[in-house]
């Protein structure tokens, strides 16, 4: 039975990976273009993406919560309430797209007061304003796209983030670097190409799931269900405030581990870029097995079926721990090929190779907690596990990892290596919560 539910999930997972692995694909494809210039350059840009972070997953956080209720209307076969669940989660959504596209516009001038390097604040402030208005299309986007996964269509979003790699490689191609005529904006060239796909990308799905057939049902009961309702608000709320909030203190723990490299010298900060957009990549897909783990314990949630709500999270565990042990092999035996993808210097090379080292480590603890926390939002169980991930990143991971950088002079890996003392310890705390509460 766990094979067969571990087949199940991963073919509701694969799309979501393939459309997670395709955002992340963007990321990684303009620090390389980017980091082509100069590794100043790479590391602007990794300063405004560490900056803008936490704010931007609060938003993710948001819309999580969109599937986890479509998905549990849906397991209830309540066509309308999944309707009404979408309605009030988009407007939900658009106010949190537009506070945060608004507050980090308007407050980039705090890129001047982390400590960094002069030049990089120089060359980040605008590209931090254009990154912080295509926060709005992106968080509408996937909005839509929490909607469409709820339902177990994941498709339609996968095929768009797909489409949108060559859109967001060509207009990189054409305002980075100065072809065809047009100006030679560097760094900014990629915020306007970053704005510009987004944009596309939502417009795209908005058509698709206001005039597709397959979402037809759901739009025909509009004018009853298109209500706002301060119930439906608050149970909205009440998974994605948590929701954000657990996503934000993993992100949050990243971004400050970065603030403080940034400290240490550009070289750093550009290695430790690259090593940290490796280790995102990979973890897209672990991400994607948690939303898939977490729409279908949803949907059996919805229907009071205990018994499945074990099996699908114990199956799911197990695939991410191998899914965690293949990336820690990859890792360790391409640490020095990877890095030379972004970045010709030498010196960032070579810390870029031992920084992999230690991501190798955290791969499976990495994989698990991002399961973990997915499996039990699933079931609604959301308070609790925020609280032990706030203690597993905050009050041990970070001031480890400050521990042993500055008290021990091991620098950027010492950050490191309290990520993965954060990240093993969140692990632990959630898989056993889950393994209990299914039970």
């Amino acid at each position: 039975m766990l094979r067969t539910q571990a087949g199940k999930t991963l073919r509701l997972a694969f799309p979501i990976i393939i459309g997670e692995l395709a955002q992340m694909a963007l990321h990684i494809i303009d620090a390389a273009m980017v980091g082509a210039i100069s590794y100043k350059q790479l590391a602007a840009s990794a300063l405004v993406i560490t900056a803008m972070n936490i704010p931007f997953v609060l938003g993710i956080g948001m819309t999580i919560s969109v599937s986890q209720m479509v998905s549990m209307a849906h397991g209830k076969r309540d066509g309308q309430l999944v309707s009404h669940y979408f309605f009030n989660g988009f407007v939900l959504c658009t106010v949190t797209a537009i506070l945060i596209s608004f507050s980090l516009f308007f407050g980039k001038g705090i890129l001047k007061h982390l400590g960094q390097d002069a030049e990089v604040v120089e060359l980040a402030l605008p590209f931090m304003q254009l990154m912080s208005l295509s926060i709005i299309p992106m968080l509408l986007f996937m909005t839509l796209k929490q909607f469409t996964d709820g339902l177990e269509y994941t498709r339609t979003a996968m095929v768009l983030s797909l489409c949108g790699m060559p859109v967001n490689i060509f207009l990189n191609w054409l305002l980075i670097y100065g072809n065809l005529g047009f100006p030679r904006l560097e760094l900014t060239g990629a915020g306007w190409a970053t704005l510009v796909t987004r944009t596309l990308m939502f417009i795209a799905l908005a058509l698709v799931v206001a005039k597709h057939r397959t979402f037809s049902r759901y739009m025909a009961v509009k004018s009853a269900q298109w209500k706002l309702k301060w119930t439906t608000m608050k149970d909205l709320l009440h998974i994605g405030v948590p929701s954000s909030l657990q996503i934000c203190m993993e992100a949050g723990a990243f971004a400050v581990s970065g603030i403080i490299i940034g400290t240490i010298g550009a070289v750093a900060q550009a290695a430790h870029q690259i090593a940290l957009s490796c280790a995102s990549f990979t973890f897209m897909v672990s991400m994607g097995l948690a939303q898939a783990g977490s729409i279908r314990v949803s949907n059996a949630f919805g229907r009071k079926d205990r018994l499945m709500i074990n099996v699908i999270g114990r199956s799911t565990l197990i695939t991410a721990l191998f899914y965690g042990i293949f990336c820690a092999i990859v890792f360790t035996l391409f640490r020095f090929q990877l890095p030379v993808f972004f970045n010709k210097n030498q010196e960032v090379i070579h810390l870029a190779a031992l920084l992999l080292l230690y991501a190798a480590i955290f791969q499976i603890s990495d994989s698990t907690q991002a399961i973990g926390a997915g499996l039990l939002r699933g079931i609604k169980d959301v308070k609790v596990p925020t609280i032990l991930v706030v203690i597993a990143y905050w009050i041990v991971g970070i001031p480890v990892g400050y521990l042993f950088a500055f008290k021990f002079n091991m620098g950027a890996p010492g950050i490191w290596l309290g990520l993965i003392t954060g990240l093993t310890l969140a692990s632990v705390f959630l898989v056993i919560r889950f393994l209990r509460m299914s039970k």
